[in-house]
């Protein structure tokens, strides 16, 4: 059994399929009926249109039954008695032996979850191998709540593991400014304020394109001066952002000079260091004139992480961005919009709800903890080099 991703030779009705998830069994044919019900799930499904949806759908798919051939188990038969079904052994066996989180194992259940419903409607198996339990949700209340008849209870499957809520991470001021000055590398220390001070995504940072409207020098432009926010809009077709949903950011002023003066002078150089002369679309480079992985940022805070001992991610960047950013808005006098729709639209979160885990957070941090003003992260990085 194998797993691979469709390159662009894939085209099925005109359309091409590059990144689409192939299961092939041994003798390099697709795997039924697996195969068919990812083609059901992608190609049917207008909101599945990300490829790394699509290879995290198939991820699941191919680890639960290597598994499940690897153990000669059968997906189709439900346990017998006193022994767990394939689906039971494989969420023990992800648990217990590989160690995963309870989270990462529910986002590959729920997959798993759906193709079982799919297999059943299908007529593959007779039933399916768990069972649909009532629980109570803790998600706020929407607009429509007063003719929600749900009582605020979903069906859940029970093959899931109960999860603790995640707590959401940030920075001090201190940290932000200790974990600046630990990175000698100048495209490291760039890459750091764009993700703080704009609540970039890391993937969107990576791939932060290399062309105007994305970097210029802001002195040219006549209706931009300095100390200013400058409105920014994000276009999936330029650069990689979460679900292809077009949104605009607030660009410091001086940080745009920074990524001006490094477009200029310090990523020629390090595209010239490119051995086959390579040309890419995107703002920064590593040393070998290469665009970055997420494999190359993670290993970069994590080296951080040891440099300053404790522990930090890129994603921390995008949370304490968002929480000093509500808490600004909150206490400022002249904003006179909405706050948490402000912030919502600047972090590209599809739900407000989503969003109002900053203000908890907010709420629940001791009053040291938390700065008074956002210009204060602004203020660490005035006059400092890129």
């Amino acid at each position: 059994m194998r797993y691979v991703l469709a390159n662009e030779k894939l085209v099925v009705a005109g359309r091409v399929w590059k990144g689409f998830p192939l299961l092939l069994n041994t003798g390099g044919h697709p795997m039924e009926p697996v195969q068919s019900f990812l083609w059901d799930l992608i190609a049917s499904n207008g909101r599945v249109s990300s490829p790394k949806s699509w290879d995290s759908y198939g991820w699941a798919l191919y680890d639960f039954f290597a598994f499940v051939f690897a153990n000669a188990l059968d997906w189709q038969q439900p346990g017998s008695a006193g022994m767990p079904c394939a689906l039971e052994a494989y969420r023990d066996w992800s648990k217990g032996t590989v160690g995963l989180a309870n989270t990462t194992i529910n986002n590959r259940l729920r997959v798993i979850v759906r193709f079982y419903q799919w297999a059943v409607k299908k007529g593959h198996i007779d039933g399916l191998p768990f069972e649909l339990v009532s629980i109570q949700t803790c998600r706020q209340p929407g607009f429509l709540a007063h003719v929600d008849a749900t009582s605020g209870t979903v069906k859940s499957p029970s093959i899931l593991l109960k999860q603790q809520v995640q707590s959401i991470k940030i920075l001090t001021r201190e940290q932000v400014k200790v974990c600046y000055e630990a990175l000698p590398n100048l495209t490291h220390r760039l890459m750091f304020s764009l993700m703080l001070r704009t609540g970039l995504r890391q993937i969107e940072c990576r791939t932060w394109p290399e062309k105007p409207g994305y970097v210029f020098d802001p002195s040219r432009r006549r209706d931009l001066h300095s100390n200013q926010k400058i409105r920014l809009h994000l276009d999936p077709r330029d650069m990689e952002i979460k679900n292809s949903r077009p949104r605009s950011i607030d660009m410091p002023y001086d940080l745009m000079e920074k990524l001006d003066t490094y477009s200029v002078r310090h990523r020629q150089m390090r595209e010239r260091n490119n051995r086959n002369g390579g040309k890419f679309a995107v703002l920064f480079l590593t040393e070998h004139g290469t665009p970055y992985t997420k494999a190359a940022l993670i290993a970069i805070f994590a080296a951080l992480s040891r440099r300053v001992g404790f522990h930090v991610t890129a994603h921390m960047l995008r949370h304490t961005y968002a929480t000093f950013l509500l808490w600004s808005l909150r206490r400022s006098r002249i904003f006179e919009g909405e706050p948490l729709l402000y912030v919502r639209d600047r972090m590209g979160h599809s739900d407000v709800t989503t969003t109002a885990t900053y203000l908890h957070l907010i709420n629940s941090l001791e009053g040291h903890l938390v700065l008074a003003h956002e210009d204060e992260i602004d203020q660490l990085f005035a006059g400092a080099g890129p």
